[in-house]
């Protein structure tokens, strides 16, 4: 796996440094000629070219007119923005609310053809009933401190997932086995939200795997992550959304995700624990969730 989530961001961040510093050495600068001419400290330039900084566009704008590469201004900012964009912290996606973000993602998930998930604390988002989804939300808002429109953004959520029965798309999903012990909302979402995997399990656009808690580790865990066709990753961090876009890093993923299917449970198997479930529910009896693995759909 990459060493760092965020690690297709700073390959960006340095690939976009190293191009300033070729534009610098090219133009017969050193970087306090260059400092003096952009009317900066010398310690920005260097920052920036060490991808300690990010420059913004007048940053780019005045570096490439020093170095005579104005020609090459448009490329270096679409360059820029696109590396800023790979993490993104929460509080900038969600700083009015959770109901634009969800809705921001609707031409991504109508385009994408196979979703990958692999989800290590929640039901996956495509999977969530509304009230599932607006407890989970709502707590998120609160650790968050936005704006809690949860209702309206577990709206959009449940919408978003339309895809799901239209045809024209393929969900390869992974959950751990905890996902299914943790409670969102009262016992009666829980129970609901148990309703609706089942009914959506028999689909044959679905696959849904659990890893069990005595599985043998083949592969360790991740955080949650969904790959949207070989293009991109989104990656869930407690901070950040981290976009991972280059082709090595995607293929990495896949790979991981291919190893983690291995270790999960399908069908037959799955029904096979009903009765090790049942028994974990005499002892816990406010959980209405821990018998889940029992109908699921072999791959």
């Amino acid at each position: 796996m990459p060493t760092s989530p965020s690690s297709s961001a700073q390959a960006a961040r340095e690939a976009l440094a190293g191009r300033l510093r070729e534009l610098r050495l090219d133009a017969g600068l050193t970087g306090r000629d260059l400092a003096a001419e952009c009317g900066w400290h010398p310690a920005k330039s260097s920052r920036i070219e060490h991808a300690k900084s990010t420059p913004s566009d007048d940053d780019i704008r005045a570096w490439a007119r020093v170095c005579g590469a104005e020609d090459q201004v448009a490329d270096l900012i679409a360059a820029n923005r696109s590396a800023e964009s790979m993490y993104v912290q929460w509080r900038r996606l969600q700083r009015t609310g959770l109901r634009r973000l969800q809705e921001s993602y609707v031409p991504l998930y109508e385009r994408t053809r196979h979703f990958r998930v692999y989800a290590t604390r929640v039901i996956p988002g495509v999977l969530q009933t509304e009230d599932y989804a607006r407890a989970l939300l709502s707590g998120i808002a609160r650790f968050r401190r936005v704006p809690d429109d949860s209702a309206e953004a577990a709206s959009a959520r449940v919408a978003r997932s339309h895809v799901v029965r239209e045809g024209g798309h393929s969900f390869a999903l992974l959950m751990e086995e905890d996902v299914l012990y943790y409670r969102y909302g009262d016992a009666e979402a829980m129970s609901a939200q148990l309703g609706y995997l089942l009914s959506v399990m028999p689909l044959p656009s679905v696959s849904l795997g659990v890893i069990p808690r005595t599985a043998p580790r083949s592969m360790w865990g991740q955080e949650t992550f969904t790959m949207f066709d070989d293009q991109r990753v989104h990656v869930e961090l407690l901070t950040a959304k981290v976009t991972v876009t280059q082709p090595s890093e995607v293929a990495t993923y896949a790979r991981a995700f291919a190893e983690l299917s291995k270790m999960a449970v399908y069908g037959g198997e799955a029904r096979a624990d009903r009765s090790r479930h049942q028994r974990t529910r005499l002892t816990r009896p406010q959980s209405l969730a821990i018998s889940w693995p029992l109908a699921l759909r072999p791959s």
